[in-house]
């Protein structure tokens, strides 16, 4: 199924709604009701066309796409600039030698539908094939104007696509659909989207052949065994292989194994790709390395299905070189949430808050009062009872007290301080390539008030992590500088800013191996605190009586995080999970 469903086809004009339900109509000069030269502007009208239009505004514009004129074609929409544009890349993209484009008549919402590979509740109806459905909810990208009002009654038309290349006697079938509107000299004119183009297209997506390579026969771990884990789906597997054929370097030798396809591909390069068509099959493939270690990754699976149903994901990294060990989900199928979740980490956070404090001159042992309620105007209290106004900034990390990291944080740091130490010490929001579609962790460079910077400072409010994330930050204090997480050998890792100065790595493992020996962590990182340390994390969700339950620690030359939704505590769900991978490396 496709990720983004297309609801209906959408322009980026703005169509002003009537009171009485209907539809303005709207002006191709922009909305002004004229030109500069006092001629009236063509306007798309709230009438559709009749049959007799709609059949011909479809012919004259595949007439004029597949004979080469462009310019002509998009002088036959509503939006000639943007169809121009569209058009033009299409042509230089996919280079077809011939394109035969011949009406269809007629088409339904639901072969729309069916051609998009979305649900037929998110087309539009025939009456209105411009019109989202009452129940739709459309992506962010499905359309440039996918925050505006819905655009203009039109009738929906099919066309079937047919395009030839030089070298090769394979042709690409496909459906095509359009959506034929009537302008206000009574003339037809097709609404521009990029569906126009195949329906599959969205305007954060392009077109165009691309090299393309077979599918690895076999996925294999680090040390070459084939790869296992219910998490590694064939979906993302794939994902993956395609992902790094455009993010490695050129390799003369693998280049000449490529075929070549018609290729949908996100222009942000985070998304998976969709081939419609072959045109040259690639030569067999060898086996595909991963930096996956089927020791770990079967911890990892294990981990997850010990939860019970309970959503959850965890990340195994290598601090020394960014490696990913391994990852999994709970559920195994859907959503990667251990890469693409997004949520609050809790106290997890405490870890970059303290490397902005002890970067500020706040030491281990300076005392940093731990009070019952912190002192930002909608005061903000511990998950356990009484004051401790001689504890030193290590205790307060030990207890997680939240009162004195939010006071602390407040006195000594200034507002973009946290997201400033976040991205140029740990990378995060540098957008990482690590192989597979990746959510950046979000902190708000500024905060809009006192209490939104104070839940900041304990992983609350706005800051959204996921065990990715977190993982990499724990790595990056375990060897000291940060290395972009990867799932292939050789993958581009980007660099932050500046590193982690010794001294304050030094003093952070400190913090971390006492809270795994005596603090929060002790309970479940018993027998494994050599060379180690932890951090547990709570993340409190509006409307849900359970907390999420986040842990994340190192142990020689391994970082892991977990989360588990409505795990409570993070030494209730996150931290066996995470502990356990620890006890598993060998």
């Amino acid at each position: 199924m496709r990720k983004g469903a297309k609801i209906g086809i959408i322009t980026g004009v703005s169509v002003a709604v009537l009171a009485g339900g209907g539809y303005g109509a709207y002006s191709l000069m922009g909305g002004s009701d004229s030109t500069s030269g006092g001629k009236k502007a063509r306007t798309v009208v709230a009438e559709p066309p009749s049959a007799e239009q709609a059949a011909s505004g479809t012919k004259d514009f595949l007439a004029a796409w597949a004979a080469g004129d462009l310019a002509k074609a998009a002088s036959l929409t509503d939006d000639p600039a943007s169809a121009e544009k569209a058009l033009t890349a299409f042509r230089d993209g996919v280079k077809p030698s011939a394109l035969t484009l011949s009406p269809a008549g007629p088409a339904t919402p639901q072969a729309f539908a069916s051609a998009t590979g979305t649900p037929s509740t998110a087309k539009p109806s025939a009456g209105a094939s411009a019109t989202p459905s009452a129940g739709a909810t459309p992506a962010a990208t499905d359309s440039p104007s996918a925050a505006a009002t819905p655009g203009p009654t039109g009738v929906l038309m099919g066309f079937k696509a047919r395009a030839e290349f030089a070298g090769t006697s394979r042709v690409w079938d496909y459906n095509g659909f359009l959506n034929v509107v009537k302008m206000s000299d009574d003339t037809p004119a097709v609404h521009w989207a990029p569906t126009v183009l195949h329906p599959h297209l969205n305007a954060t997506e392009t077109i165009a052949v691309q090299p393309v390579f077979a599918p690895a026969g076999t996925v294999v771990d680090r040390n070459g065994k084939q790869l296992q884990g219910s998490s590694l789906t064939p979906a993302l597997l794939g994902a993956l292989q395609d992902n790094a054929h455009k993010l490695l370097p050129p390799d003369p030798a693998k280049d000449q194994d490529a075929g070549s396809a018609v290729v949908i591909t996100d222009t942000a390069g985070k998304g998976a790709t969709d081939k419609l068509f072959t045109i040259v099959e690639p030569k067999p493939a060898k086996p595909f390395k991963t930096t996956i270690d089927n020791n770990l990754q079967a911890a990892a699976e294990k981990a997850m299905a010990d939860l019970g149903g309970k959503p959850g994901s965890i990340v195994a990294i290598e601090p020394s070189t960014g490696n990913v060990l391994a990852f999994a989900n709970s559920p195994s199928s859907g959503q990667n949430r251990a890469f693409t979740g997004l949520l609050a980490p809790g106290s997890t956070m405490k870890i970059v808050t303290s490397t902005a404090l002890l970067e500020a001159g706040i030491n281990p042992d300076t005392v940093v009062a731990c009070p019952e309620k912190s002192s930002n105007p909608v005061a903000i209290p511990n998950d356990f009872p009484g004051a401790f106004p001689n504890n030193t900034l290590q205790q307060d990390f030990m207890v997680s007290c939240n009162t004195a990291f939010i006071n602390q944080g407040l006195t000594s740091l200034k507002p973009e301080s946290l997201s400033g130490t976040a991205k140029d010490v740990y990378g995060i929001g540098l957008d990482w390539k690590t192989g597979l579609a990746s959510a950046d962790g979000k902190i708000p460079a500024t905060p809009g008030s006192k209490d939104e910077q104070a839940m900041n400072y304990i992983g609350q409010g706005k800051v959204q992590m996921n065990p990715l994330a977190i993982a990499s930050i724990t790595a990056t204090v375990q060897s000291g500088a940060f290395k972009q997480p990867i799932l292939v050998p050789g993958l581009p890792q980007q660099a932050a800013a500046r590193p982690i100065s010794p001294e304050v790595a030094g003093k952070l493992r400190a913090m971390m191996n006492a809270t795994a020996v005596s603090g929060t962590a002790s309970q479940v990182m018993a027998g494994i605190t050599d060379n180690a340390g932890a951090k547990t994390g709570s993340a409190e969700v509006q409307g849900a009586s359970t907390t999420n339950s986040w842990f994340t620690a190192f142990r020689g030359n391994l970082a892991v995080a977990a989360e588990v939704q409505g795990g409570g505590h993070g030494v209730d769900a996150a931290g066996p999970a995470v502990a356990s991978l620890l006890k598993a490396n060998r």
